[in-house]
């Protein structure tokens, strides 16, 4: 009996190669952006708690009705509470945008762009540690 050999062959009989591009950072690369990302949490956290001091400071302050002089000074006190609360919430947003790429170094997924599958730069993550798009993917996105 003759026995059944295929002519072609399947990709799983081929030995796996490294070539083409890098598909990820490397575990150091990884502990860099980490320590980068902790460092930046930890200075939004005492932006946030100050922020926050100064919106009850303003509270305490506008409980007293001596220190009221007239509505003039109520409105822009009003403008000066909301735009705090502004930076508040954008300061919260941002830590949790952190937090986010804090997880992707743990799945070993941070540092790809979510759009292209391609490395983000480094430059880029250095300058903005919670980014998932590459400059690329961004500007194609603008169009």
């Amino acid at each position: 009996m003759k026995e059944f050999s295929p002519q072609t062959r399947s990709v799983l009989d081929m030995p796996e190669q490294q070539t083409g591009p890098i598909y990820r950072y490397s575990d150091e690369d990884l502990n860099e952006f980490k320590e980068l990302i902790l460092k930046r949490i930890e200075a939004a956290r005492d932006n946030l708690t100050y922020y926050q001091n100064l919106i009850s400071r303003k509270d305490e302050i506008g409980d007293d009705s001596d220190n009221r002089l007239n509505s003039m000074e109520d409105g822009s006190g009003a403008m000066e509470k909301e735009q705090l609360s502004m930076m508040a919430a954008r300061q919260v947003q941002f830590i949790n945008n952190l937090e986010k790429a804090l997880v992707r170094i743990e799945n070993k997924t941070y540092g790809i762009c979510r759009e292209t599958g391609k490395l983000i730069d480094k430059a880029r993550l250095r300058a903005v540690p919670h980014a998932t798009l590459s400059i690329e993917a961004k500007n194609s996105m603008k169009k």
